[in-house]
């Protein structure tokens, strides 16, 4: 039994307004409370995966209904105490939204999501959650919880949602008024029954932005995406060759894709990180697709130790980059005698998967 059975409701209050407290000293810009009932998002997870929106996201499917149950997935679970965390690099200074998009119209250009340029996230939020878990525990003693970060079958943002951290935009991210969508996300699972915090109410209006913006159309609808679509899927999760009609589309996002949240008119108020944890490294804000293409798997290996980018592995990263250099002919850099010669280094990749995308992109170019 958790050491909370006897705290009053006092007690409790006192608690929650002290975990909060320790969740800013930790580098959290902000923690909340919610409940664990989250019956209202299961109609709405159930028919996005009936629909196959989530392509070959099969982990979204396997856990059914748990995800949305997190009493079921951690016995115990009353509240769930929610967190965000900036990552915005510090770096990007004065209208960094223009400067991202104007990357997309640079041929040599390997736009990488902004999230992805620093540490991984999943590790540097775990271990201030931890560090969260740990001081309550040094306060009341030892009780019932478990740390997530986008690592578990958790409905994040309807928890998020339900703390009043924000409101899911049209895009499915969330949204916070003071903050925008640059940030992170994690929760602690705990048997504690904390007062609950109210929820934000949405403040999207008429605004559809975010949906025009989509190069691939993905936003089929306000708050609801087709995955499949996505680049952020295509480039990140989709572990097969990226679907020829779409590939196009793509343009030079070789990493994900930040269009939606750089049109955003609520990040024009976005945070910059405290944590250096998220400063940009190996030159990701500005690197060329041909010096990534360079790359050996070693090299990539090697310079993407702590990165999120590196679970995509160094085959997946060079389809990526080919599927890029090929759009650079509709940049403006058709027939560019670097970008053909660093295709054609690839042509006898071991991988077929790298292969087939470097023949399509060589013919994006006129070569066969």
């Amino acid at each position: 039994m958790s050491s909370s059975a006897g705290l009053s409701s006092e007690a409790l209050a006192a608690l929650a307004a002290a975990v909060k407290g320790w969740g800013r000293e930790l580098g959290f810009a902000e923690v909340r409370i919610a409940d664990a009932d989250l019956s209202a998002a299961e109609p709405g997870l159930q028919a996005w995966l009936d629909a196959g929106m989530h392509g070959e996201m099969d982990y979204m499917a396997s856990h059914g209904m748990k995800r949305a149950r997190p009493a079921e997935l951690v016995p115990g679970t009353v509240r769930v105490i929610t967190a965000r965390m900036n990552y915005l690099p510090a770096s990007h200074q004065g209208d960094w939204r223009a400067r991202e998009r104007a990357r997309l119209d640079d041929p040599q250009a390997a736009v990488i999501s902004v999230y992805a340029r620093g540490r991984d996230y999943h590790k540097v939020l775990r271990a201030r959650l931890q560090g969260l878990a740990e001081r309550i525990q040094k306060e009341i003693g030892a009780f019932g919880y478990r740390v997530f970060t986008d690592s578990a079958p958790v409905m994040e943002l309807p928890l998020a949602e339900k703390s009043g951290l924000g409101w899911r935009g049209k895009h499915t991210l969330l949204l916070n008024r003071a903050a925008g969508s640059m940030f992170f996300m994690g929760e602690i699972l705990v048997d504690l029954p904390l007062p609950v915090d109210a929820p934000a109410e949405a403040h999207c209006g008429q605004c559809s932005a975010c949906i025009a913006v989509c190069p691939t159309q993905a936003i089929v609808a306000p708050g609801r995406l087709d995955a499949r679509r996505c680049i952020s899927y295509l480039t990140i999760e989709l572990k097969s060759a990226i679907p020829v009609e779409l590939r196009p589309l793509i343009g030079n996002r070789v990493y994900g894709c930040d269009d939606c949240q750089t049109i955003c008119p609520w990040n024009k108020f976005a945070q910059r990180a405290t944590l250096p944890d998220f400063d940009e490294r190996h030159g990701l804000g500005s690197a060329s697709m041909i010096e990534l293409f360079a790359w050996s798997e070693d090299d990539f290996n090697r310079r993407m130790e702590g990165s999120p980018i590196r679970r995509i592995g160094h085959e997946r990263w060079l389809r990526n980059l080919a599927v890029g250099l090929g759009n650079a002919a509709t940049l403006g850099a058709a027939g560019d005698p670097a970008i053909v010669a660093a295709l054609r280094s690839r042509l006898d990749h071991p991988s077929e998967l790298v292969r087939e995308h470097v023949t399509w992109a060589l013919d994006q170019h006129g070569y066969c």
